[in-house]
């Protein structure tokens, strides 16, 4: 039987996770399963781009660098895994063997306790289809748009709804926007969205909806009613692993997975994207997933590299995570992991540092594109990937020099040493 890869998930981790097969030279079968009925596309612009009108979903359609030859299985829902008999279960009985099994399905939008769940105008944001959903719930009303949440995708809305001349109101259950930045950059988020009249109300949780022919009715906590043409839902996502339940592997919160990304007691199933719950050694031995559209690129590449190779030979996957997001022309990006600091510290204008223990996890800047760069760098040298035999905990640098000096040396001219834990605060 000619040797068939299967990859079950068709966005960006089992995309790039296909073409790294074939870049290696893999000559068997490849099989990919999808749940939506089109190719891959670049899921970030769903928000942006695709929200506003000025691209089509032609336009964002993933490009190979080499000739796929994929068997595609579009509008295909997995429902199954029997990991003894090397099968995933398609509904109507059928099966896919498989010699190889790439996991990469993704996670889906939560909903909110009480939102209507059949109202066309109550929605998430996460495919062609419900950009196009919220295009034509706009067009039947002048209300304005609503957005629960005030993270990434709920603040890229707001700003994609205002480029389109809409009035938006953002409904935060936190005190600021993007507040797990730090204050300096969460400050900096509600100036730019209040300059931009992006109506924020803070600290607020629906109590109660009302769905009427004219709008959405919003009942919140602190009293106020918004109506709005349309609601978004931007409160988080779930990784999509209940189908694999009951099918050997470990799964809760993701699936389980060895720092090389082959799912954990397996040696013929590797798991890529927001469903990879694995131990990244440059930070500790900790399962965690990482939710974010760089990790499951490279996570999709180095599962196939693994796949390839073999559990033996095969690399732990060791990425510096990384993410940003775009709002009215002002970038904002983080490196590294910025959920494990137990404080934040000023490294510099518009760039916050993320601390555990006296040590620099994460990186955060606001507007300083070429700051990243300095910064990613020198956080690839503080958290080095650990070499053979040694373990995870309390690595040095490559070099020899401690963590502490080599952040001075970043900022020597600008910046003190006399912060919290060692770590530098500007002067």
């Amino acid at each position: 039987m000619t040797e068939r890869i299967v990859v079950v998930g068709a966005g960006a981790a089992g995309f790039r996770a296909a073409e790294r097969l074939r870049e290696l030279g893999f000559d068997g079968e490849v099989v990919m399963i999808g749940d939506e009925p089109r190719k891959p596309y670049h899921r970030p612009a769903v928000c942006k781009a695709l929200l506003r009108g000025s691209l089509k979903a032609r336009d964002v359609t993933l490009e190979a660098t080499v000739d796929l030859d994929v068997g595609w299985r579009l509008g295909t829902r997995a429902i199954g895994l029997d990991t003894a008999r090397h099968a995933v279960l398609l509904p109507g009985g059928e099966e896919v063997g498989y010699d190889g099994l790439i996991l990469a399905t993704g996670g889906y939008p939560r909903s909110l306790p009480g939102a209507p769940r059949h109202d066309p105008r109550v929605r998430v944001l996460r495919t062609v289809e419900d950009a196009d959903g919220v295009r034509a719930a706009l067009r039947m009303s002048r209300l304005p748009a609503v957005v629960v949440g005030g993270g990434f995708i709920g603040c890229e809305f707001a700003a994609s709804m205002r480029a389109m001349g809409r009035e938006v109101i953002v409904v935060n259950n936190s005190a600021k926007l993007l507040h797990r930045f730090g204050d300096a950059i969460a400050d900096a988020a509600g100036d730019l969205h209040a300059g931009h009249r992006v109506d924020t109300r803070s600290n607020a949780r629906i109590r109660k909806w009302d769905t009427g022919r004219d709008g959405v009715g919003l009942h919140l906590d602190n009293g106020d009613v918004v109506f709005a043409a349309c609601v978004v839902l931007a409160v988080g996502s779930t990784p999509s692993v209940e189908w694999l339940r009951g099918s050997g592997l470990r799964v809760d919160d993701g699936v389980f997975c060895e720092p090389t990304l082959f799912a954990a007691g397996v040696d013929d199933v590797v798991v890529a994207g927001d469903i990879a719950r694995w131990p990244n050694l440059r930070f500790d031995p900790v399962p965690r997933r990482v939710e974010h559209w760089i990790t499951a690129v490279e996570g999709g590449r180095a599962a196939a590299e693994n796949l390839l190779a073999g559990k033996w030979a095969a690399k732990p996957f060791t990425p510096l995570p990384r993410a940003w997001t775009s709002q009215f022309d002002v970038r904002v990006q983080h490196v590294g992991m910025p959920a494990l600091a137990t404080d934040t510290v000023p490294l510099d204008a518009g760039v916050t540092g993320f601390v555990r223990a006296g040590n620099l996890v994460a990186v955060a800047t606001w507007d300083r594109p070429h700051a990243m760069l300095d910064w990613t760098a020198t956080l690839d040298r503080l958290l080095p990937v650990p070499t053979a035999g040694r373990g995870p905990h309390a690595r040095p640098p490559r070099d020899g020099i401690p963590a502490r000096v080599l952040i001075e040396r970043h900022y020597a001219s600008r910046h003190s040493f006399d912060g919290p834990n060692g770590i530098m605060t500007g002067q």
